[in-house]
């Protein structure tokens, strides 16, 4: 890339707004987002999932952001202001939180499109050029930059972020684009139960991200129209985008044109299952997500804790962990882990046995436990000689949720630990 172009780009994401939807519950993660929207889920052993958008946003330049928040969104805020409230407003950065306030009438957010419409007055004061609306749910790395330049070259209405997966994977799940060979849009449908496939491509679909990119006064004109439709779910995937591709200047872009040295990731991890295995796909010896990338941080907030730490080396009583990742604050006492991503301050205990398992904040495991493809939600202890996932009847005996795949949830609410008691 030439110098002057970096120098356009470098303009042109200067003049964008970030916008990310960052409401949803995520009720397909069932106990996991009882009490905790599904960005402030958290990932990768010291990461929330809303630190990716974050992350990709400040890493492509743009530094004026917008988190438009609404259910159970105490865990997500208190990150954030953790976080993510060092910019400078005198450099014109920002990152502002939008909670659902009824600034244009009774109700909170109806859909995607009514949470944007109800922040309009506010989003005016930035004077944006362009308006780039992200989900706040998935994990991927994405530089916004050429996205937002091709979009002012193509002087785009607007600009969809799309990524081919599998039929089985898009099917009543994803919405799904058929693109012409000038990469304008020319059909969409919202999580259709017999996906498109790509022409030539058999077994493939183009899916939408849930990005989105409006040159701003566009947005504007729109967002009015879709609210004073009483027929519309005032949702972008439902209602705008299917409305627009008949009649207006509608692209895509394609997940690692912006990065054509890597092959994209993306991790739709809404569901027990998927959250698992991208999880576990990280202490992988080469995984596709690459953490330790220099040129591409994920920036988060972490407690100041010490060092993980192992200890004992006896016969049966080894404090050791293979193929895993360990954060900061962990103890391993004479416990042995192994294909395991364990967040901070976690306590293992002596004689246990931990494998294939995801362990969240502040969890203590007892002795003689033998825990097997569990998620381990923050909080939990476990009592000495408690057995998880190696028996699913008595797992589910004991109330635990248990997936179609295998894997075993446990919350402290499963175990009468209660973190949120009421009077």
């Amino acid at each position: 890339m030439t110098e002057a172009s970096d120098r356009r780009i470098s303009q042109l994401t200067k003049s964008t707004l970030a916008l990310i939807l960052a409401g949803g519950r995520g009720s397909r993660l069932h106990e996991l987002t009882d009490w905790r929207a599904k960005p402030a889920v958290p990932f990768g052993g010291k990461f929330r999932i809303i630190d990716f958008p974050l992350s990709n946003c400040v890493n492509s330049g743009i530094d004026r952001m917008g988190v438009i928040t609404q259910y159970k969104s105490h865990s997500l805020v208190r990150h954030l202001v953790r976080g993510w409230s060092n910019f400078r407003s005198e450099f014109g950065e920002s990152m502002d939180i939008l909670p659902a306030s009824m600034r244009v009438g009774d109700e909170w957010y109806k859909g995607t499109a009514d949470a944007v419409f109800q922040n309009l007055d506010i989003i005016r004061t930035y004077k944006p050029e362009f308006v780039l609306i992200l989900g706040g749910d998935h994990i991927y790395k994405m530089d916004y930059g050429p996205l937002v330049a091709r979009h002012a070259t193509l002087e785009a209405d607007m600009t969809v972020c799309c990524v081919e997966v599998s039929v089985e994977e898009a099917a009543g799940s994803f919405g799904v684009i058929e693109i012409d060979d000038s990469g304008r849009v020319i059909g969409f449908e919202e999580k259709p139960a017999q996906p498109k496939e790509i022409p030539g491509k058999p077994g493939r679909v183009m899916a939408s991200m849930g990005n989105y990119l409006f040159s701003t006064n566009f947005l504007y004109d729109e967002l009015i129209n879709d609210a004073d439709d009483p027929g519309s779910a005032h949702d972008f995937g439902n209602d705008i985008l299917p409305r627009l591709v008949k009649s207006h200047r509608v692209y895509a872009f394609r997940l690692g044109e912006d990065r054509p040295h890597e092959s994209p990731y993306w991790r739709d991890v809404g569901t027990l299952d998927a959250l698992f295995d991208a999880n576990l796909e990280l202490v992988e010896l080469s995984p596709q997500l690459d953490l330790y990338d220099h040129e591409w941080p994920i920036y988060t907030h972490q407690q100041q804790l010490p060092s993980a730490k192992f200890v004992h080396d006896k016969e049966g009583r080894t404090g050791m962990a293979i193929n895993s990742i360990v954060s900061g604050g962990c103890i391993v006492s004479g416990a042995e882990l192994n294909r395991c991503l364990l967040f901070s301050n976690v306590r293992i205990n002596s004689y246990s046995r931990v494998r294939e398992s995801v362990i969240m904040t502040d969890v203590e495991v007892g002795r003689n436990c033998r825990i097997e493809r569990a998620i381990i939600d923050r909080g939990v202890i476990l009592p000495p000689g408690t057995d998880i996932g190696l028996d699913r009847a008595a797992d589910e005996a004991k109330g635990f949720r248990v997936t179609e795949n295998g894997v075993t949830l446990v919350t402290p609410d499963f175990l009468g630990q209660s973190l949120h008691r009421f009077r």
